[in-house]
């Protein structure tokens, strides 16, 4: 998503590209956008110059979203998930002496994650606007730009 967030307003970024620039499998990151697109927060472009980008500017996507996204429900324990599903699996819930401590990291580190953007993750330019692109590799067959 940071890379994606650096590549905000340029076009689509290759599955690829990314890939190699985080030094991460590309089937990963294809498992990754599926529920990222899911969330509404990438779109999607087919074809030669197709690949992801994010459905909105970076400032406008708090990594509690993104987390949420890729992992669920914001929880240290399941008693003291903020899905109201999940705090029911647990038949102690309602005698539990440390479910209030649980629900206290949870909140805490909640509002840490509500807190930050992806903007925030995305290093500014010298210019103040968002860091430049990730470029594909020249062994690709694109064009760099200096």
């Amino acid at each position: 998503m940071v890379q994606l967030g650096r590549h905000f307003g340029t076009g689509p970024a290759s599955l690829a590209e990314i890939a190699a620039e985080e030094d991460l499998p590309r089937a990963y990151l294809e498992q990754l956008v599926v529920s990222l697109r899911e969330a509404g927060l990438v779109t999607s472009t087919r074809g030669a110059h197709g690949g992801y980008e994010l459905a909105r500017p970076p400032e406008t996507i708090s990594m509690a979203q993104v987390l949420r996204a890729l992992e669920g429900p914001i929880a240290p324990m399941l008693c003291a998930s903020d899905d109201p599903e999940h705090a029911n699996l647990c038949d102690r819930s309602s005698r539990c002496t440390v479910n209030v401590l649980w629900v206290r990291v949870r909140d805490a580190v909640a509002g840490a994650l509500d807190s930050m953007t992806l903007a925030d993750l995305v290093p500014p330019r010298i210019d103040g606007t968002i860091s430049p692109p990730i470029q594909p590799s020249p062994r690709q067959g694109a064009q760099t730009t200096p």
